[in-house]
């Protein structure tokens, strides 16, 4: 009875069945192989509280109503305490709710800016190497065009002619990250597209996008997802470093970087002011690097075994 139930089965079903088996196979080794990871689990750790912060920040901070820059001048930079685990700002502000609450901003800025930034380059890295040819040429000849000049000074030059504030910052960022990820995916396609199976499925007369969304981005997936995870923490940074120097968010927005522009003119006097906002960059960047580095590690196919 039960061979003639497996030989009643068809073909197709039996093997998306296997191919199921195999990716649960690929996602438990690579569990397996992040957990042995010390920095890798200190890395995702970190990412998730400020995920945590990120979400439930409103509701977590003591004082949420520091996040709109009251005035409250009896407690103008009062050291950390039992009331005020930071202490408090120029303005008489709660550093800890702050903190806390900008979590959302930066995650927030970081993530827009790297998705923004991979929906232009995965698109354009992925046509480039399967087409080639003159496609391949001007793709490459604009991608070389941003990669000539510095990206923090060109960000700086785009939000100058845009205007200073966060939504600008964010465009400005994603404008010069894209070309990251047009050298990645392109020459990973180009790896991939000689590959048998993309052969044959272009000898069988499957058409171009199938080809690109069945075959070419499925295998570009793997350095995308630790591009785009170590990026997420060099955004973040690059945000904050705008914002420093008045470019980015502006005072009384919690956000990282503005918080640090208000609080250097209070240095080395009252260093609760700034030194709290710049752990918050710290740790968010090493977290966001430290999962990229374990997900590099799991997801190489040289590391396999």
């Amino acid at each position: 009875m039960t061979d003639t139930t497996i030989a009643s089965v068809p073909a197709s079903t039996a093997d998306t069945m296997e191919e199921k088996l195999d990716r649960y196979r690929e996602a438990r080794r690579a569990v397996w192989l992040l957990s042995r990871s010390f920095s890798s689990m200190l890395g995702l750790a970190i990412v998730v509280v400020f995920m945590i912060l990120a979400v439930f920040g409103p509701w977590i901070a003591p004082y949420p109503e520091a996040a709109l820059g009251s005035v409250n001048m009896e407690e103008m930079l009062q050291p950390p305490s039992w009331q005020h685990w930071f202490g408090t700002d120029d303005m008489g502000n709660d550093v800890l709710s702050r903190v806390i609450i900008g979590t959302r901003i930066s995650l927030q800025v970081g993530l827009i800016i790297t998705l923004g930034a991979a929906l232009v380059g995965v698109p354009l890295g992925i046509l480039g190497g399967y087409l080639g040819g003159w496609v391949r040429s001007i793709i490459m000849a604009l991608t070389d065009l941003f990669l000539s000049v510095p990206s923090l000074v060109l960000a700086i030059a785009i939000v100058a002619v845009l205007g200073p504030g966060i939504v600008n910052t964010m465009i400005a960022l994603a404008v010069v990250w894209w070309p990251g990820y047009v050298r990645l995916i392109d020459s990973k396609t180009l790896a991939i597209k000689e590959e048998p199976y993309v052969e044959a499925a272009r000898a069988l007369g499957a058409s171009t996008p199938r080809i690109i969304f069945r075959y070419l981005l499925p295998g570009c997936a793997s350095p995308l997802i630790v591009k785009a995870s170590m990026d997420m923490g060099a955004a973040i940074l690059a945000a904050a470093g705008l914002g420093f120097i008045g470019l980015g968010a502006k005072a009384p927005s919690p956000e990282w970087g503005a918080m640090l522009s208000v609080a250097r003119g209070y240095l080395p006097e009252w260093w609760w002011f700034a030194i709290f906002p710049g752990m918050a960059i710290y740790l968010s960047v090493l977290g966001f690097n430290l999962l990229g580095d374990g997900l590099r590690d799991v997801l190489d196919p040289r590391t396999s075994r």
